[in-house]
């Protein structure tokens, strides 16, 4: 049997006693829980929380992870007194806009297998009778979520991982990080040093600081967050059993910003509608006696709203009032989601930051299988520490996009919704001429991204009216941009899209190491691959243009591929560079594309001088080019690529020579609708470390016969045939119907799957949605229903892909 490696959890909270638990679960026992608060309220979030566990979110990951530890917990006691109670959840609606998202998040709950009720007033205050049906218009029901009790649960976790074998240190105040080599050796502390082969933070609030001393940027934001209590409501009085604490459901006012939960006889109030107050980490004190960090004073007028809407909501609590408050710091990101993973210059750091009481068992599950089985269960791409951008470690975005996501962490958010600041951060060198067209841009890892262009909006588009939510950051005109791509040309801003250099005597071997198709092609060739993790799940998707014999310009999804690439560097010979903020990219496609492109050009252009997939370098005008022959909106055209400071004479340069060809700036709108009716995935959305290659249906990008690569050994043997679930494409039965992403796919009355991507095709006349069906139901011409807003849609599997499937037009 291996012998464990020696691992140091900073933050004996309930992420860091769940991640004992679970690594000690898992055979490794020499784990040593240090804190510097005193054992098992050390003094950070979880021992102040409320505990209240709402499992539905629109991640399908965050609800799997709150999932788990409902399970979990509800399973411990601590001697004999309970972990968890699942009383259930309660979400009133006062609005209309409310009631119609409850519909929403109601869908959500069963894509995600959440069982989920929408209740009437009456039912609602049958629930909880404090509720006054008179100012609710109903409610969203989920039996399976309850109250938590935080510091009880880390206790328990911790005497079971104790009882395996691990210890933990209270009264350790961490001071520094060894290292060696590159790799973490272990942990400084006041009381000595502790030798480990893994570190991981989990130190809550407190993780920037760890951070720095580790010489990483933990990007979270501690912000106060107000939590008070009543003093005895009457009609509770003798209600529940003190040692149960509450025995009705959790409840959430979100219209007013306020959630409740019982304490025998009292109501706790939470409320997140005040001003955001960060705080400065290295402000907060030190546990002490009688010193808890995570609790400030309460700021009582800050509170005030909140009481007059609880009184509105609740009438009882008129006959008392408020008799204890704080102020009680919690953690927010820039985007909402946790931080996990492995510090990328040092190894064996690892961190799980920003992670609340809901989700805190799921997350320490995960990351207990991401340190012994080398990847999460769980795709957890979202959530990666290395997900973000150089820019948005930045301080001053942090501290932003913390408070904004404060602002809105009850707020009815639209999935393309953008943060509004600080915005903009990362143009390309066609913004100018964007801004001149009237573009309307949504913002995506910093980069300004235009969705379509008001220059357009003269130009015929018959659609389908829509609903008030999906006509949200839509508009018609993304109907002509579309016709003008599929008729004549258009030109799209690719700019955005991440672009690495992988370059050196070994670059060749190294990517075949990593990705699944055959790259040893010659100079020119341009090949659709995928990079796996090692159990055979889809990591990324990658197009590889070998532009000379050492030389490979890869089109990735992100930062995590790069991420990725740099962790299976070679000790020489390769190197990966980031060349996207010095280049620029329009893709000019449609039926007069070449019309275009060619008289621009001595370079030979013609289907027979440059081939699909294939790359070339040649100058447009005076401006060099790297010509890529792709596409991925299903049309005649071209990726061109040039040095940024050059972008501005590329887009004029192109701009005046289409004029004559009707030529149109077109954007990510019209770009989403055609590249599904052509059928092409969309990395993170389609599918993702959760899914294989022939469940994606994309086994034509896997060549099994070119030698080993990452994943190999775990998808030997599978094929399309063996695969249990797809990858489908459907398309609404109605051609007014419009659906959004995410929503479940019934057969019959039952739920059997959900939906990834949907737009409406503009080319098809109805809206193409694909989804994870199971393979038994994935058949063309299966008649299935896609929930919207609690309205069965009727769709019918359609084989793909829906457009030109013989790819006549795109090799013209």
């Amino acid at each position: 049997m291996t012998k464990s490696p020696r691992v140091v959890v900073i933050g004996a909270g309930v992420v860091g006693s769940a991640l004992a638990d679970e690594l000690t679960e898992r055979g490794w026992t020499d784990v040593t829980v240090v804190d510097q608060g005193p054992l098992f309220a050390p003094g950070g979030s979880s021992s102040h929380a409320p505990g209240l566990v709402f499992q539905t979110n629109p991640s399908k990951t965050m609800t799997e992870f709150a999932a788990y530890t409902v399970r979990k917990l509800s399973g411990l006691t601590l001697d004999g007194q309970w972990c968890f109670r699942q009383v259930g959840g309660l979400e009133v609606a006062t609005t209309e806009a409310r009631w119609t998202d409850l519909r929403r998040k109601h869908g959500l709950a069963t894509s995600w297998g959440v069982e989920a009720a929408l209740l009437g007033p009456d039912e609602c205050a049958a629930r909880h009778p404090l509720l006054d049906p008179a100012a609710i218009l109903g409610g969203l029901h989920v039996a399976t979520d309850g109250l938590a009790k935080a510091v009880r649960a880390v206790e328990a976790q911790a005497r079971r991982a104790i009882g395996r074998g691990a210890r933990f240190l209270g009264g350790h105040t961490v001071v520094g990080i060894g290292r060696q080599d590159g790799r973490v050796t272990g942990v400084e502390t006041d009381q000595g040093f502790i030798p480990a082969e893994i570190v991981v933070c989990a130190a809550g609030f407190w993780g920037p600081r760890i951070g720095r001393m580790a010489g990483l940027t933990v990007p979270l934001l501690p912000l106060a967050h107000q939590y008070a209590v009543t003093g005895q409501v009457a009609a509770l009085a003798g209600v529940n059993d003190p040692a149960l604490e509450a025995g009705r459901p959790i409840l959430r006012h979100q219209d007013r910003d306020l959630y409740y939960r019982e304490h025998g006889d009292r109501i706790g109030i939470g409320y997140y509608g005040h001003r955001p107050m960060p705080i400065d980490v290295d402000d907060i004190r030190p546990p002490g006696d009688m010193v808890m960090p995570s609790v400030l004073p309460f700021t009582e007028d800050d509170f005030a709203p909140a009481w007059r809407e609880s009184v509105a909501l609740l009438p009882d609590l008129s006959g008392t009032k408020v008799e204890e408050g704080m102020n009680g710091i919690f953690s927010f990101t820039p985007d909402g989601f946790p931080i996990m993973g492995e510090h990328r210059e040092l190894a064996g750091f690892w961190v799980a930051e920003a992670v609340w009481v809901t989700h805190s068992a799921g997350v320490a599950r995960a990351m207990a299988q991401w340190l012994v089985d080398g990847q999460p269960g769980t795709d957890v791409h979202e959530c990666d520490l290395n997900r973000f951008e150089q820019v948005q470690l930045a301080p001053d975005f942090i501290e932003e996009r913390g408070k904004q996501n404060f602002i809105e962490v009850y707020d009815i958010v639209h999935p393309l919704q953008p943060m509004e600041k600080p915005r903009p951060l990362r143009t390309s060198p066609f913004y100018p001429r964007q801004r001149e067209l009237g573009a309307f841009f949504l913002e995506g890892t910093g980069w300004e991204r235009p969705y379509w262009f008001e220059s357009n909006a003269a130009l015929p588009a018959t659609v389908p009216a829509r609903d008030e939510w999906s006509a949200r950051y839509w508009s018609p005109i993304a109907a002509a941009e579309a016709a003008a791509t599929r008729q004549r040309v258009a030109m799209y801003d690719m700019t955005p899209l991440k672009r690495l250099e992988v370059s050196g005597p070994g670059a060749l071997a190294f990517l075949q190491r990593l990705t699944t198709n055959n790259l040893a092609k010659t100079v020119g060739s341009v090949t659709y691959t995928l990079m796996l993790g090692h159990d055979g799940g889809v990591r990324s998707d990658l197009t590889v243009a070998r532009l000379a014999e050492h030389v490979f310009q890869v089109g990735a999804n992100g930062p995590l591929d790069e991420d990725w690439m740099r962790r299976h560097l070679p000790a020489d010979g390769v190197q990966v560079r980031d060349i996207t903020a010095g280049t620029c990219c329009v893709g000019v496609w449609g039926p007069l594309a070449r019309d275009l492109v060619q008289p621009l050009t001595r370079a030979d252009f013609s289907h027979a001088g440059l081939k699909y997939f294939r790359a070339t370098s040649a100058y447009l005008g005076e401006v060099p080019v790297t010509a890529l022959r792709v596409s991925y909106v299903g049309e005649l055209g071209w990726e061109l690529y040039t040095s940024a400071d050059l972008g501005l004479k590329l887009w004029d340069t192109l701009w005046a020579a289409g004029r004559e060809h009707g030529v149109v700036a077109a954007g990510r709108s019209a770009f989403n609708s055609l590249r599904l009716e052509k059928g092409y995935r969309a990395w993170g959305i389609d599918m993702t470390t959760e899914h294989d290659p022939y469940e994606a249906g994309l086994g034509f990008a896997v060549r099994m016969d070119k030698g080993d690569f990452i994943g190999r050994a775990a998808i030997e043997g599978r094929t399309a045939e063996t695969a249990r679930r797809r990858l489908t494409c459907l398309t609404l039965d109605d051609p007014a119907a419009v659906v959004m992403g995410k929503e479940p796919v019934f057969a019959g009355g039952s739920a059997i799957g959900y939906v990834t991507s949907a737009s409406y095709g503009y080319t098809v006349g109805r809206t193409v949605v694909y989804a994870w069906l199971p393979a038994a139901l994935a058949a063309p011409g299966t008649a299935l229903a896609v929930e919207y807003f609690g309205e069965r849609l009727p769709a019918t599997v359609a084989a793909e892909p829906l457009f030109d499937p013989q790819m006549e037009r795109i090799r013209r």
